[in-house]
């Protein structure tokens, strides 16, 4: 079973990601804001996590706390374990060009998407599409 990672601060959207994911056979993992995020991936570089690794992270850019989506992304970037997460930024804010330019860059992302975000299909291909091109883009010997 595949496992995508979901950090965003409204409940009812991240409610929602894992119904779906259940419901297309994925196991999801929800974090609410951008310090518990951080704090498990820590636990993955130390060793302290023992479940399957996400192949997906879909971060929300504005978060509660001093960590946003991007520094998320920042950190899944750096770890060994988890540097090869496909990343998807999502927000409800329209951001200037520059500003979109900005957060892929600090986030290492494949993908920004704009909520509301595409409906139930729709939302599966696109995260699949962008999976399959970042597993293209890692050189063989690195993939697990």
């Amino acid at each position: 079973m595949s496992t995508w990672m979901v950090v965003e601060d409204e409940p009812d959207i991240y409610e929602v990601l894992l119904a779906m994911f259940e419901m297309w056979g994925i196991e999801g993992v929800a974090f609410v804001d951008g310090e518990e995020a951080v704090s498990w991936i820590e636990d993955v570089n130390h060793g302290r996590f023992q479940g399957e690794l996400p192949e997906l992270a879909l971060l929300d850019i504005r978060l509660p706390g001093a960590i946003s989506g991007p520094m998320v992304g920042e950190k899944l970037r750096e770890s060994p374990p988890l540097k090869h997460i496909a990343i998807v930024l999502s927000t409800a804010y329209r951001l200037t060009p520059e500003e979109e330019k900005q957060f892929i860059q600090q986030a290492g992302a494949d993908k920004l998407m704009y909520k509301p975000l595409p409906r139930f299909n729709e939302l599966q291909q696109v995260l699949e599409a962008v999976i399959a091109q970042r597993r293209a883009k890692v050189p063989q010997n690195h993939k697990k």
